[in-house]
Order: C-alpha cells, then structure tokens, then sequence
C-alpha cells in the first residue's frame, strides 16, 4: 500500500532540494530507496532524481563531486524507529558511524552511504507510533473498501 500523495508545502526558506554526490547512481538511489523508501524518478534527460517519503525534499547524486566523507554541513533524515533505521542502513549497504548514544537527550546516529557520505538520522519522538496509526487506518479502509481501492 502507498501513501497518498500530496503536494509538497511551498514555504520562502524550506530546504526544498538536496545534491548528493555519488560514485555510482545507482547504487547510491537503490541504498537510499532500500534503507529509507525514497521514491526515484528518471527526468527527461536521463538522470535520476528522488523525492524524500513525505513529498517535501527531492534532489538528486552527482557524480565529480568530493563526497561528504567528514561531518561539515550535517542532514539529518527523520526516522521513526532509529533501531529499525540502523538495521536497515546495514542491510542496505551502509556503514554505521556513530551509533546511538543511549545516555544523550536526541535519539540520532550517523552513517556512511555506499559513495562515502557521512548522513545522520533523527528519531522523531511518537513518530512510529503515528506511522503505525496511519497504516493501520489505511489498512482498515482498504479492507472495508473491498479490497478494491486503488492503489498508486
């Protein structure tokens, strides 16, 4: 089952677009789709660009560029379970930098991608708890519905 999709919020100063360097596209859009669920879409000229889960960030890899390989200007990716996150990260392909700090005030933790990057991920308080609300109701509705509601 998908989530509906809706339009992005338009706002002056919303980090609307980021540029990832990369070593091999591919490799690097199948990480970040497999370990965060990040949709890929092919442009008109070829290239590969995402959108983040929630519609609100797209961007696209680069290649030529030095990638992120020491923490300077740090994006942290929102996640509802940093344990599920990690494990998926892992799974994907990417490497655990820094783990969770048990004794810190913000569940966050930091990671390699496949290119060398260095991206950090932020456990959202209540987030799985809304996630699993969401998908249940939309489970619900899809049974109720028959089974027969569209799915896109």
């Amino acid at each position: 089952m998908s989530t509906p999709e809706t339009p992005p919020t338009y706002r002056t100063g919303k980090i609307c677009y980021i540029e990832i360097p990369a070593r091999d596209i591919r490799q690097s859009a199948e990480f970040y789709q497999r370990a965060f669920g990040w949709q890929t879409r092919q442009r008109g000229d070829g290239s590969i660009a995402f959108d983040d889960t929630g519609n609100e960030v797209s961007g696209t890899w680069v290649l030529g560029r030095p990638t992120a390989a020491e923490p300077g200007l740090m994006v942290y990716i929102m996640v509802g379970s940093a344990a599920a996150a990690v494990e998926a990260i892992v799974s994907a392909g990417g490497e655990i930098v820094k783990p969770v700090d048990p004794n810190a005030r913000e569940v966050v933790a930091t990671f390699r991608d496949p290119a060398g990057n260095v991206i950090g991920i932020y456990q959202q308080p209540g987030l799985a708890e809304t996630e699993a609300r969401e998908s249940a109701a939309g489970d619900q509705a899809f049974l109720t519905s028959g089974g027969n509601k569209a799915i896109g």
